[in-house]
């Protein structure tokens, strides 16, 4: 004998209300030692050197790198980065520092990073506390926040980014900045100078891990750091042509 009509509705809205809590449970691992359904625990590793240039004007021609490398999983990771420059006239080197930093994610798209930063150029060296965060703000910059300071008491700032406009699935047009602040300038260190590094550069990229680029930066000197330059006869505002290439590991 067939049941009425109207008796399988609410079997049927029974069965509804529990399809959200059996499929789960049969989803479930039911075997001791399987694996979880995602493992975010799988290191990896990544290299890129941002800025790999030539830059030329006021009679002068500097190489330049600025780059970044970390390994890790997706919470925690160990960074390391460097940047400088060097004369390619009298083949001196200029400037340059190595920060060696942990960091661990605080949120999807930033990470708050600690570590040390030396700067091995010019002489003396000297050490740094580090502390910021690094990741892609709106609008898709990507941007860093760093607090320095030293083993001489000097106290720091960086704050730096970059954008990566698609003008097609190859030719990218990168504005740049690296805004550097400082309590006290010391003129033996040239590289505490309170100072705005800002560029503007074209690239192509042949394949992802190797982009030739041309462009132009400005480079400029604040506070203390712009009367010691003044003083040594240094120009204080360079604009510079610039020609590399970007490459990514």
């Amino acid at each position: 004998m067939r049941c009425p009509r109207g008796r399988w509705i609410p079997g049927g809205m029974l069965l509804t209300a529990l399809l959200p809590v059996i499929a789960p449970a049969q989803q479930q691992p039911t075997e001791p030692g399987w694996p979880q359904p995602v493992d975010n625990q799988e290191r990896f590793a990544y290299a890129i050197l941002n800025q790999n240039e030539i830059r030329t004007g006021d009679g002068e021609a500097t190489y330049r790198w600025d780059g970044e490398g970390w390994w890790g999983d997706d919470v925690n990771r160990a960074w390391i980065k460097s940047e400088g420059s060097l004369n390619t006239d009298t083949g001196l080197l200029e400037e340059g520092e190595a920060q060696l930093l942990y960091s661990h994610a605080v949120s999807p798209f930033f990470n708050l990073q600690a570590g040390v930063r030396e700067e091995f150029e010019p002489s003396p060296s000297r050490s740094w506390a580090a502390l910021g965060v690094e990741g892609l703000a709106p609008l898709y910059w990507d941007i860093g926040a760093t607090l320095f300071v030293s083993d001489a008491g000097n106290v720091g700032g960086r704050l730096e980014g970059y954008y990566d406009l698609l003008l097609t699935q190859r030719l990218m047009l990168q504005p740049q900045f690296e805004l550097n602040l400082f309590s006290a300038a010391d003129p033996r260190h040239p590289a505490d100078y309170s100072n705005l590094d800002t560029g503007l550069r074209l690239r192509y990229e042949i394949r992802r891990q190797f982009a030739p680029c041309v462009g132009v930066t400005y480079e400029n000197a604040y506070g203390d750091g712009a009367r010691f330059l003044h003083l040594q006869h240094v120009p204080v505002e360079l604009l510079r042509l610039v020609a590399g290439v970007r490459l990514w590991l």
